[in-house]
Formats: structure tokens, C-alpha cells, sequence
């Protein structure tokens, strides 16, 4: 069997530093803290010195939601908005925060080159944060135990990625919605039903049981109370893989703070409040469909008409954590995002030419083999 050409070296090593992303200086010596996941702690690397998140002068102020309306009709507080210097990459069109330090990055999204501009983005602060659970060195372990599974992958792209940089964390933008929902709907409940039918065949009357539908009309009123919805705030990733890293457990989220962000970069969110607001109501009129069928009852339903009155709706911007490695192969790039979380891998399928010719020309020869086999008996 033909072998495919050997692959590209493997890019060197660039360790995550902090001037990667958000920069707390250490009390002792003055250098960058970083979070980290073990100790759920800053750590200084240069001096080795600790600090738990939640003291000094970043200390926070609770997780609360914001008024939906209020933000829509551009009235929340002055304190509730915050501007920050992002770069937008030319390629993928993600907004990453940056150091105001750093002059030039590489796109943790698509591998694209992105030289830093100055510009400013004002957007609503954030309220929750989801601190990493799981450091680099898991979630790189997790990646390569993911591609090593997948039998097409090209042999080159694992290894390449197995002994390529290092992943990079990136805090995510979400958007969490409450609701009070009332639901008045019309529709019809059905209730199946058997006769007996006969029929001649072959000269024989056989008999057989037809299945019935008797409709009525129903009607009535379902009532839910919605409890953080999560709607993705970002483009940058297909949702196919960022859902695919769920579930995410919200109830470890954290107020706001800063310090978790130490050594971490966090994309600015480009799925605007009122879009996010459109996804939300699509997963709530959802489960409210859910809910209808459930209260109609039988073993059919039909469903004319549903009126929701939606009421006291609340909001909040958070982070969730991800790990993400983007590597470019053979003039393509490949992306594999981690649940910072619970360690949950998505990412590309790559396939390997040269790996599915094998495995046809092999399940050909099995084949030929078999009916060779069956012939001689």
C-alpha cells in the first residue's frame, strides 16, 4: 500500500504566558499571576508566591441578572458597560481582548496572523464567570485521546498535533436568559383506536387490525418559569462544536472577577443582546411546544395555536471556559476546542485518503474472498 508523505515539523512549543491575556501583578516580586485551574488560585510562576481570587481590590460585587428592556432601550447604568481594546481577525471575524502590551498574535480561532489594532469595543460587562476546571495539560491529553479514536484521521495531523503548541484558553461569551412564560393554546387530542379489516388473498380472507385516530378538540393554558437559558454570543466557532461541549454545569458559575482571566485571552461577544434574546425565545417556544403536547394529553396531538405572554425577563453576559488548538495541515486548518470544565472534546473529522482507499481495497479483497469461498462450496 502506497504510504502518505511525511508531515510538516511540528510547530514549536509557545507556553501559555500571561501576557497572553489579562495581567494582575504579584504582591512579592511583580510579576504576572495566572489562574490556575488546580489550586483554583493565582499562581506567580516567577516566585512561586499564591493569592485566592476574591480579595483586594477585585473584589466583586455578586451575580445578578440586568434588566432586559432596560438594556434594549439603551438605559442600563454607566457602571454596567465597559470598553476594551479587541482585535478582529480578518479571517474567522473573531474579537479577541488583548494586552494593551501585545503587537501582534496569531487567531486562536483559525491560525490566521492578526496584528493588534487600537480599537475599542464597548459592550456590557460581564456578571458570571466559569472558572477553568481542567489545565492545558488535561485538555491537550483529552485532544489527542479524542483524534487518536478516529480511525481516517491522517496518522501526520495526530502526531503533528500530539507534539504541536501548546492549547490556548479562551473564556467564551454567552448570553443566560430568564423568563416567566403563560401559554394559552387550541389544538386536538387523539386517541388511537383498532378495527378489524378482511381481505381476500390468495383465495383466503385474512383478517387484520387498522389503527384509528379519533380527534377531539382541546384547549388550555401551560405555564414555565425559565431559568438561564444559553444562548453562544460568538461566531467564531460552528455551534455544532460549541454545543457539542455541553452540558456546562451553570450552577458553579461565579461573579464576575478579573482575576480568573489571569494568563487567559476572552472573546468580546458579536452576537448582540436582542439576536441572543431571538435564539432564547426559539429554545423556550420549544420546550413550551413540549409542554402543550404534554398537557393535551392522549396518544396524538394536534397544535393550532399557541399565545405566549412573556414577562419579567432578565439577562446576563458570561464566560465560559474552553481550551482551543488550531493547526494548519497540509494548507488546512483544523480546530479542536476542550470543555475547560468537564474536559469534553469537539472539533474537525479530518479523513485520510490514503487510510479509506486501504480500507475499501482491503474490504474489497474480504469481499472477493467471501464469494470466492461461497462459490467453491
Amino acid at each position: 500500500m502506497t504510504t502518505s508523505p511525511p508531515p510538516p515539523p511540528p510547530a514549536p512549543s509557545t507556553p501559555a504566558t500571561p501576557d497572553e491575556g489579562h495581567r494582575f501583578p504579584c504582591d512579592q516580586c511583580g510579576s504576572d499571576y495566572r489562574y490556575d485551574p488546580d489550586n483554583k488560585s493565582l499562581i506567580c510562576d516567577h516566585c512561586g508566591h499564591s493569592e485566592q481570587v476574591g480579595g483586594g481590590p477585585w473584589q466583586s460585587s455578586g451575580l445578578r441578572e440586568l434588566d432586559f428592556d432596560a438594556a434594549i432601550a439603551k438605559q442600563l447604568p454607566e457602571a454596567e458597560i465597559e470598553i476594551t481594546r479587541v482585535s478582529t481577525c480578518p479571517n474567522c471575524a473573531a474579537q479577541v481582548e488583548f494586552d494593551p502590551t501585545t503587537h501582534a498574535k496569531e487567531c486562536p480561532f483559525c491560525a490566521t496572523p492578526v496584528v493588534v489594532d487600537t480599537g475599542e469595543n464597548r459592550h456590557i460587562k460581564p456578571k458570571g464567570v466559569l472558572p477553568f476546571g481542567v489545565d492545558e495539560r488535561s485538555a491537550h491529553k483529552a485532544m489527542s485521546s479524542w483524534l487518536g479514536r478516529l480511525w481516517f484521521a491522517p496518522n501526520g495531523l495526530k502526531e503533528y498535533a500530539r507534539k504541536g503548541r501548546k492549547m490556548q484558553g479562551i473564556y467564551m461569551p454567552y448570553w443566560t436568559f430568564d423568563a416567566d412564560t403563560k401559554s394559552s393554546y387550541s389544538g386536538q387530542r387523539g386517541t388511537v383506536y383498532y378495527v378489524t379489516e378482511t381481505r381476500v388473498v390468495d383465495g383466503k380472507t385474512v383478517s387484520h387490525q387498522v389503527a384509528k385516530v379519533r380527534w377531539r378538540a382541546a384547549s388550555g393554558r401551560v405555564q414555565r418559569w425559565f431559568d438561564d437559558v444559553l444562548v453562544l454570543a460568538s461566531k467564531s466557532l460552528p455551534k455544532s462544536y460549541t454545543e457539542a461541549l455541553e452540558p456546562w454545569d451553570l450552577s458553579a458559575l461565579e461573579p464576575y472577577q478579573p482575576q480568573y482571566l489571569a494568563g487567559f485571552r476572552a472573546e468580546a461577544y458579536t452576537v448582540e443582546l436582542q439576536e441572543g434574546y431571538g435564539e432564547a425565545r426559539a429554545k423556550m417556544d420549544r420546550v413550551i411546544e413540549r409542554d402543550v403536547r404534554f398537557d393535551i394529553g392522549g396518544d396524538r396531538q394536534r397544535i393550532h395555536d399557541i399565545n405566549t405572554a412573556i414577562a419579567d425577563v432578565t439577562f446576563k453576559h458570561v464566560l465560559l471556559p474552553v481550551w482551543l488548538a488550531a493547526y494548519k495541515y497540509r494548507g488546512k486548518t483544523y480546530r479542536f476546542v476542550v470543555n475547560g470544565q468537564s474536559g469534553r472534546v469537539q472539533g474537525e473529522r479530518p479523513y485520510s485518503a490514503w487510510k479509506i482507499a486501504g480500507a475499501v481495497i482491503v474490504g474489497l479483497i474480504i469481499a472477493g474472498g467471501i464469494g470466492y469461498l461461497a462459490a467453491q462450496q
